[in-house]
């Protein structure tokens, strides 16, 4: 662990994609840096990202793909209906193939897949290691160009002196400690653990509505100093959810069982009733929406029956989990899995040998899901779904002989806003003014998104903007010292 430098050029506070990225900005700079990270290990929720957003990159160029900057710019701003930061998605659109090759000259390596979901540009740079290896790298470089970083070490307040900022106070082994700093940089990750904040900005419950995975001690704690040194806010209501099912500490994510009830099959309500196209499972912050508005209780349910397992033992799964199950994986330890679950017992996850008993199983309305799956086998024998509107080559019937239902909830991997910051990623006031030596990147910063995560026009915006934001604070503030 290193020590707690007195005086520093710049504190980061954060230690994720954003505070690395800017890190070794500043150090290459010649700049003096402490990273203080509140956690006891680096990286927090930028360990799980499997790969990043970039345009006009040299691997998409290797591959002919001619999607431009342009075109991701305006299809950005057109999916957020015009209410995300124009300036700010141009800045980090532009940057986006720069990262890539700073990334990789610094020791990130690239797979080379492009595509992680059908209908949608090619943005999707897979990285080798995942977000996990972008950690040790940048980490590693940012401490050989002398930064120091300091776990279990958060930074609790920002100090002002004549109306300047002037340095932050720390939390160390139960001790405040002050370290004097021209510039700070917030990239703490969010808000994604504070129940309250959670209700208050969003109108939904942690832990009922909404299951907060991969995030840990999320407080919003750079967001609050930035407000309290006068910092507006900017799209702090906004989150990053998908569906998923089943949720629970007695579940191995990534499973078998969970890769076969995310496939675009029946999805009903707590009730027993349709409630969207189902091929909305390629497509996260499109399943996730629709989750939380029929949700009603915490939970939706994904139907399937032996047929459907059987189908994709033969054929394979039509929606991928992670770049290690792609399409066409075939989820061959479903049954092992099954078995296991149900013999230690859950109440997560129902089978019945008809369609009934399943409903009465998992608190359904028998009536209601008995009709809503009639009616949607009849879809599935025609080849058209007349309500939704699923594309055929998804209509799948249920036939037994045995039954499953897998409650599914709206998961949400992070917060997507909480200070206004510009295109130079400063930090500004309520009037639009920038607080100078005040910056912002990540899951901290507002402006990016709009009200939803844009993953069906730039798949991997999130990991792209913590990145990039990084580095344009950085940029900003060698240039605010000069």
């Amino acid at each position: 662990m290193s020590s707690i430098p007195t005086q520093v050029d710049v504190v980061v506070a954060g230690s994720g994609a954003a505070g690395l990225a800017a890190a070794v900005t500043l150090c290459e700079g010649g700049a003096t840096v402490a990273v203080f990270e509140k956690q006891r290990s680096l990286g927090g929720t930028s360990n799980f990202f499997h790969g990043t957003f970039a345009v006009e990159s040299r691997m998409q160029r290797e591959r002919y793909i001619d999607y431009s900057r342009d075109e991701a710019f305006r299809n950005i701003m057109e999916y957020s209906h015009w209410k995300a930061n124009a300036l700010l998605v141009r800045a980090v659109v532009d940057e986006s193939a720069a990262t890539l090759e700073w990334l990789m000259q610094r020791g990130v390596e690239f797979t080379g897949q492009m595509i992680n979901m059908p209908r949608v540009p090619q943005t999707y740079h897979v990285l080798k290691g995942d977000g996990e290896a972008v950690v040790k790298a940048l980490a590693t470089r940012a401490k050989d160009k002398g930064a120091h970083i300091v776990p279990a070490t958060p930074v609790t307040a920002i100090e002002r002196e004549g109306g300047r900022l002037s340095g932050v106070v720390v939390e160390s082994d139960g001790e405040e400690v002050s370290v004097v700093c021209k510039a700070v940089i917030i990239a703490t990750g969010g808000y994604a653990n504070n129940k309250e904040w959670i209700k208050r900005y969003t109108g939904r419950e942690l832990g009922v509505d909404l299951i907060a995975v991969g995030n840990t001690g999320k407080m919003g704690d750079g967001i609050r100093m930035a407000w309290e040194l006068g910092a507006a806010s900017d799209g702090v209501d906004s989150l990053e959810v998908l569906r998923v099912g089943p949720v629970g500490d007695e579940f191995a994510m990534g499973s078998d069982v969970e890769v076969v009830a995310m496939q675009p099959d029946l999805w009903v309500t707590a009730r027993g009733e349709r409630f969207c196209d189902e091929s909305l499972a390629f497509h996260d912050t499109h399943s996730g929406n629709a989750n939380l508005r029929a949700a009603a209780g915490g939970h939706t349910f994904s139907l399937f029956d032996d047929s459907i397992v059987e189908h994709v033992l033969v054929h394979g799964v039509d929606r991928s989990l992670t770049p290690e199950k792609p399409p066409g994986y075939r989820p061959v330890e479903f049954r092992k899995e099954m078995e296991a679950i149900m013999t230690a017992g859950t109440t997560e996850i129902f089978r019945a040998g008809s369609v009934e008993d399943l409903a009465l199983a998992a608190g359904m309305d028998p009536e209601t899901l008995c009709r809503t799956i009639d009616e949607y086998n009849g879809f599935c024998a025609k080849g058209r779904d007349g309500i939704m509107a699923k594309a055929p080559r998804y209509l799948r019937p249920l036939q037994g002989p045995m039954f499953y239902a897998v409650r599914a909830r709206t998961v949400m991997l992070g917060t997507k806003g909480g200070i206004r910051i510009n295109e130079r990623m400063e930090a500004l006031d309520t009037k639009g003014e920038v607080i100078p030596g005040l910056y912002a990147g990540g899951f901290d910063a507002g402006g990016m998104y709009g009200d939803s995560y844009p993953i069906h026009v730039a798949s991997g915006l999130s990991s792209a903007f913590a990145l990039n934001s990084g580095r344009i604070a950085g940029q900003s503030a060698l240039e605010f010292m000069e």
